[in-house]
């Protein structure tokens, strides 16, 4: 298992998706260009907290809010 998909399971990320699916699930998304970022914070017990961020890029000529997007990067702090 890769490194983005073991990632993608650990934070429980949907791939694909929509940018209309994540802003519903999601408290902090931002569409950037052909991009679309999401911030989120995972618990990691007491005292260790988990940051994470992740960018999604467009499948399809579809940009708008119900085009298919994939991952591309899963960071975490």
């Amino acid at each position: 298992m890769s490194r983005l998909t073991e990632r993608a399971k650990t934070y429980r990320l949907p791939n694909p998706s929509t940018p209309e699916d994540l802003e519903c699930r999601w408290s902090k998304t931002l569409k950037f260009g052909d991009k679309v970022l999401l911030a989120g914070h995972y618990y990691n017990g007491i005292g260790k907290p988990c940051y994470f961020g992740a960018v999604y890029e467009f499948l399809t000529d579809d940009t708008g809010c119900e085009g298919e997007i994939g991952i591309r990067e899963v960071y975490r702090s």
